[in-house]
């Protein structure tokens, strides 16, 4: 009941936004993970073309997220949302309408572009939109994201027993829907006027040494945040032989954020405000505990790696996919919350969202790439302990990151 009186006490535009979120990941998710399946199983397509089909949707939506940024600050967020909801609708109809590999390459490109656009705008809206209560409104929109992403899955298993194209065409009237309700409820903000251009913006950016320091130090969250689809997933696989187990995980962690995370963060929030300063200074310790304990989750499921066939060997793996749920709710709210903070003038929010999330992007696909070479190696060699162990290393070294910048007091200690 508290989080719905929360969300009753944000204006309708951040309502719209969180069930956006929630109708975005559901969208997404039941159909990107089955995508690779109906291309190379029900087209014939080579893993290679396949690869490139998928490399292009993350290329041109990990390359573009400073477009998408810039474009929210120098056009007004609400227009690049509604833009970008709009093309990823485009996107999703190909996939159903068209087999050919141009035009699978089309929609690829255009659901990978929608993202870059309204990924970046929407946080941007949102935080300009929640004023002092940035830290509670991304603690619902993490809530919102999960449910869609526990949703979709499950919405797209079942529409593939009709077919791949009832999927893309479902997903694709969801994107539909969400463009039309974001044109007639989301009011419109002026964009603030910029100085110079828009490569001005990006150096203006790029030179605030603090806040690409910050977004390498969270290279670890995401990274380890994707471990929820690849890593934990396979854990539970392994220890039970049975490939539906890996929904447990998803519900298991689903049901925790739905209720904990708004509790968690009004608490942290308000035990830091006792603290003094408005608790702003606090936003980084809580950044790093949170790093430390989802690298910290990873151990459970590393003690009980390689004891395949039991069982009880899920338990390590379910007990650790909580422990990273508790340290992203823990976590990643206030990095939402902080990353207005580093902006030295107004009307760059779109522009700080957009360059992180482009380096976060890159870096969790490299670091994808390390864990899933992890996984091939500690299958051939026995060492089923090393991908476990390479994402902890790398939660802690994220934490270790974090708290180095806190305690340097090049954290902001004040929203914007």
């Amino acid at each position: 009941m508290k989080t719905w009186h929360e969300i009753r006490g944000f204006p309708l535009a951040i309502r719209l936004l969180l069930v956006n979120q929630l109708g975005v990941n559901t969208g997404f998710y039941l159909l990107v993970p089955y995508l690779a399946t109906h291309l190379g199983q029900d087209l014939g397509m080579s893993a290679a073309v396949v690869g490139i089909v998928l490399g292009v949707r993350n290329l041109s939506q990990q390359g573009l997220f400073l477009i998408g940024g810039s474009a929210a600050d120098r056009l007004g967020a609400r227009g690049v949302i509604i833009t970008g909801c709009a093309l990823r609708t485009a996107g999703f109809a190909l996939f159903a309408l068209g087999d050919g590999l141009a035009v699978l390459l089309a929609a690829s490109a255009l659901s990978g572009l929608a993202g870059a656009l309204f990924n970046p705008a929407v946080r941007a809206y949102l935080a300009e939109e929640a004023g002092e209560r940035k830290a509670e409104a991304f603690a619902l929109f993490n809530v919102f994201a999960t449910t869609g992403a526990l949703i979709g899955p499950l919405l797209g298993s079942a529409l593939l027993l009709v077919g791949f194209r009832a999927s893309a065409l479902t997903a694709a009237a969801i994107f539909a829907l969400l463009t039309v309700a974001q044109a007639l409820v989301l009011p419109a903000r002026p964009a603030a006027p910029g100085r110079g251009g828009v490569l001005a913006d990006w150096r203006e950016v790029l030179a605030n040494r603090a806040f690409l320091a910050f977004s390498l130090a969270m290279v670890g969250m995401f990274t380890m945040e994707n471990q929820l689809y690849l890593l934990l997933p396979d854990g539970a696989r392994r220890a039970t032989g049975w490939d539906g187990v890996a929904g447990l995980v998803f519900l298991a962690g689903t049901l925790a954020n739905l209720g904990l995370q708004l509790r968690i963060t009004r608490a942290l929030k308000d035990r830091g405000s006792r603290g003094g300063r408005g608790g702003r200074g606090s936003r980084g310790a809580w950044v790093a505990a949170g790093l430390a304990l989802m690298g910290l989750s990873f151990l459970p499921p590393m003690a009980a790696a390689g004891a395949e066939g039991n069982v009880l060997g899920l338990l390590p793996v379910l007990g650790g996919a909580l422990l990273l749920h508790l340290g992203v709710m823990v976590a990643q709210p206030f990095v939402m919350e902080m990353i207005p903070g580093f902006g030295r003038r107004p009307g760059l929010t779109g522009t700080y969202f957009g360059i992180f999330y482009a380096v976060s992007g890159i870096a969790a696909a490299l670091g994808n790439a390390l864990v899933g070479w992890a996984m091939d190696a500690g299958g051939r060699d026995g060492t089923q302990w090393l991908p476990w162990a390479c994402c902890a290393a790398l939660g802690l070294a994220s934490a270790s990151g974090v708290a180095w910048l806190h305690r340097l007091r090049a954290l902001p200690v004040a929203t914007v």
